[in-house]
């Protein structure tokens, strides 16, 4: 009986005073001391910033995967001659199939018109606001021609910012029987020089071609000879001198 009563007794100070029996810790667990200063802890925390914003600029760096398809292809003229860009940017035609300059990207920038871009050298063909053909670093709108297939299945190629002001005849590039790149409005649709049979060599996916004003951009790299004038450099035709008479 004096087991149970003191059993009871026990049983009545543990539910009257709960908190009692438990043991509570007021001590913390000492945490681990850090070897590393203020001064280190700082650093690391500038080296983990920085790195985050070098990832971040990677990421917007990215270049686009190529999504243009076009062609790398020969161009040869329906007067016998192969469109060739030489390295120093000269544009004529040559009747050498074996010539390292005849390759161009027929980029597609828009519907039925391309940009023609030489593979050797990188450069564009454009034609500025005289109708001659250059070639530039930079693609502008000068570089845009119109792919129109002609009756005979050649193609012609057009400038689309340029025509005649009068009659609205279209600019085209031209080679005529002597090899010679011919000024655009000098060019009709109906004749040879203007008729192009693509060769195809392979078929290429591009990234699109970072457009500049024609404003902005550098001179062009040269100016193609033609039939039409002596020299033309940059757009501008040298004077002629006029030949002196014999007395």
């Amino acid at each position: 009986m004096a087991a149970l009563a003191s059993s009871l007794i026990r049983q009545r100070r543990e539910v009257k005073d709960p908190q009692a029996n438990r043991q509570i810790s007021t001590k913390r667990k000492p945490c681990p001391k850090s070897n590393k200063s203020l001064c280190q802890k700082q650093i690391l925390i500038l080296i983990s910033k920085v790195r985050l914003c070098s990832n971040r600029g990677r990421k917007l760096e990215k270049r686009p995967e190529p999504q243009l398809k076009g062609i790398v292809t020969r161009l040869y003229c329906r007067h016998g001659f192969y469109l060739q860009m030489l390295p120093d940017g000269t544009l004529d035609g040559t009747k050498d199939e074996n010539s390292s300059f005849l390759l161009f990207n027929l980029i597609p920038v828009g519907l039925r018109i391309v940009a023609i871009q030489s593979t050797k050298t990188g450069l564009y063909i454009g034609m500025n606001s005289e109708g001659f053909l250059y070639t530039s670093e930079h693609f502008t709108p000068e570089c845009k021609f119109k792919e129109c297939v002609f009756e005979n299945y050649y193609v012609t190629y057009s400038s689309i910012l340029y025509r005649q002001t009068q009659s609205g005849r279209a600019w085209y590039i031209g080679i005529n029987r002597d090899g010679q790149v011919m000024k655009g409005n000098r060019v009709k649709k109906t004749k040879g020089a203007a008729h192009f049979l693509p060769k195809l060599i392979e078929v290429a996916m591009y990234r699109e071609p970072s457009l500049h004003e024609v404003a902005e951009q550098s001179p062009p790299r040269k100016t193609a000879k033609t039939s039409d004038s002596h020299v033309h450099k940059n757009g501008k035709k040298d004077q002629v001198l006029p030949v002196p008479t014999a007395s």
